[in-house]
């Protein structure tokens, strides 16, 4: 017999479903997803640590999991709350069903719940936290109500999801650092399939110890939670910009404007999925990118920082990419690498590949 499963909203909306996964309930932020794919990605994506993800497409699981689509070698996601869980997956890459995959992995899921209903109270109330919970009768709902209250987000997301140690990701090309605030590994496949030398660091490491291993760049990559609490950051990057070409990804974009001297905001409910549509003011093209976050950055905070908006969002106006006008430094919002999604921004590795050419090709001007 299936156990039933709650999710219960801060604001006191209960949902009644059926429990699959593990065994437990949790607390975390309440986020949508419109991607029709991509589960097993969101499962492994370290900038979900902790989340309860809703995935808006109704029928989840149904091309099962493999080993070859996973963000991470780590299980970050809290929970994953769907309309409908497939347990006899369908696709040839398939090696296990959905349901056995997030329960060996203990992490907890609900099905058979009105996601449609749940996304629109997102949309109208912003993202807010919820409890998954087999505790469903009333006298229970606001015991929940009271915990949910008194339980605070984390703050130190990045700490947990980055790398301990540094660790190299070999090759003959660029000599590249990354920085690791929750790094996504579709980024090390890109660099790698453009040849760099890829040396992945934490996201505490010095500008000093960086740039002491003469990298021709640094990316400064996804990850989760507020960028305000990479307390870190601000003096890493204005402690490399100007010296090599940086590169920021959806967390390393906030993080870039703000060592800037621009600021942040959290969204209403921010963007997540593949399929949201970004307009770059270069080329005058729109591009369908994969987006992932809840923060973005102040349009009205840039003057003044030496950035200048490349890329905006067409849903919503918000700023989705930058480029300094002093310095070789750029940043996306959005994720370039895709996984899942479209690969429309894939371009933007060979910008960044063209960049610490040029900035090479000056240097050796200059010392000649």
């Amino acid at each position: 017999m299936t156990k039933k499963r709650y999710l219960i909203l801060e604001d006191g909306t209960v949902f009644e479903g059926e429990a699959f996964g593990a065994d437990r309930g949790m607390v975390g932020e309440v986020v949508f997803t419109t991607g029709m794919s991509g589960y097993q990605e969101a499962l492994t994506n370290p900038s979900n640590i902790g989340v309860i993800a809703v995935m808006t497409y109704p029928l989840i699981g149904n091309y099962g999991v493999n080993r070859d689509d996973s963000e991470s070698v780590e299980f970050h996601l809290g929970a994953l709350a769907v309309r409908e869980i497939t347990t006899q997956p369908s696709n040839f890459r398939s090696d296990q069903d959905l349901a056995s995959y997030m329960k060996e992995r203990n992490i907890p899921g609900i099905s058979e719940i009105d996601t449609r209903k749940l996304t629109r109270i997102i949309r109208n109330k912003g993202t807010m936290k919820g409890m998954l919970t087999e505790a469903g009768a009333d006298a229970d709902v606001q015991t929940t109500l009271t915990v949910l209250a008194a339980s605070g987000l984390p703050t130190n997301q990045v700490e947990a999801v980055s790398t301990k140690r540094p660790y190299p990701s070999p090759g003959r090309g660029k000599r590249v650092a990354v920085v690791d605030y929750g790094m996504k590994h579709g980024i090390l496949r890109e660099l790698n399939n453009r040849g760099c030398d890829v040396l992945v660091v934490p996201h505490d490491t010095s500008a000093e110890d960086v740039l002491a291993w003469h990298p021709d760049g640094i990316l400064l990559s996804n990850g989760p939670g507020n960028p305000e609490d990479v307390e870190t950051a601000p003096e890493f990057i204005r402690g490399v910009l100007g010296k090599v070409p940086v590169f920021g990804i959806n967390l390393g974009h906030q993080l870039l404007a703000l060592a800037c001297g621009a600021k942040t905001y959290k969204m209403t409910f921010g963007h997540h999925g593949g399929n949201h549509p970004v307009k770059d003011h270069a080329t005058n093209r729109t591009e369908i990118t994969s987006q992932n976050h809840e923060f973005a950055v102040d349009r009205d905070s840039l003057e003044g920082t030496g950035l200048d908006v490349t890329h905006t969002a067409l849903n919503d106006n918000t700023v989705e990419g930058l480029a300094h006008s002093l310095h070789p430094a750029f940043s996306v919002q959005f994720n370039p690498e895709a996984s899942p999604g479209p690969e429309d921004a894939n371009h933007l590795f060979d910008r960044f590949i063209d960049l610490m050419e040029r900035q090479n090709g000056k240097e050796q001007q200059a010392n000649a």
